[in-house]
């Protein structure tokens, strides 16, 4: 097995600390960062989030395999920087103003770095004018909103009305998710996507990012 396919292994398996070392290993052996981490680490996460969609992983299993990804791509990015090499597009991410849950918003967070996207966490409680703000800043190519309250979901509309005002409508997607969401109001509302799971998001995300690279 090659070291690139033992990375992939172990990230799967949530082994931080030995993704941490054969990543290492691997750069010191004079392989390219960036095929570790487009041959190493993202594959990996790729099984995972197929897997999660499929109901083969659960939770847990994805956060453990998360943190290993987080670890290795550590060791990875001052290399990664120094080559100049780019993130495959940029996203930024909040659950909306009035409400404060966070795990569907972290996995799809996950799942979207598992993809080589940079993802700009603006946590929870997130205001319609921040998402706008960050995404006009940071120079995001998709905004995304989660809601798990049926009473928060209107923010998102807001966020959608936010965007046409600021006059980057044309330039950013809006992405949304969450438990009392689905295509119908996603439709009504104006976004462009409605995912059911994190790794659909992050599939949507890394082929909206493609399309606009």
């Amino acid at each position: 097995m090659s070291v690139l396919e033992e990375i992939s292994e172990n990230l799967q398996k949530g082994k931080a600390k030995i993704v941490k070392e054969l990543v290492q290993n691997a750069v010191d052996s004079g392989i390219d960062p960036e095929t570790v981490l487009r041959e190493g680490l993202l594959p990996g996460m790729s099984v995972i989030g197929e897997k999660f969609k499929n109901n083969e992983v659960y939770v847990p299993e994805v956060l453990v395999a998360a943190r290993a990804m987080n670890t290795g791509a550590q060791v990875l990015k001052p290399y990664l920087e120094k080559a100049g090499v780019k993130a495959a597009g940029k996203v930024c991410i909040g659950t909306v103003q009035g409400d404060l849950h966070d795990i569907g918003k972290n996995l799809v967070k996950m799942m979207m770095e598992g993809k080589g996207l940079e993802v700009v966490d603006l946590g929870t409680d997130v205001a319609p004018e921040t998402f706008i703000q960050t995404a006009i800043e940071q120079n995001c190519q998709i905004i995304c909103c989660s809601a798990l309250l049926t009473t928060t979901m209107g923010v998102m509309e807001e966020v959608v009305k936010k965007a046409v005002e600021a006059g980057i409508r044309d330039k950013v997607k809006i992405m949304i998710g969450g438990a009392p969401v689905d295509e119908a109001f996603c439709e009504k509302i104006g976004a462009d996507k409605y995912t059911p799971d994190a790794a659909s998001a992050a599939d949507a995300a890394a082929e909206f990012c493609a399309s606009m690279a």
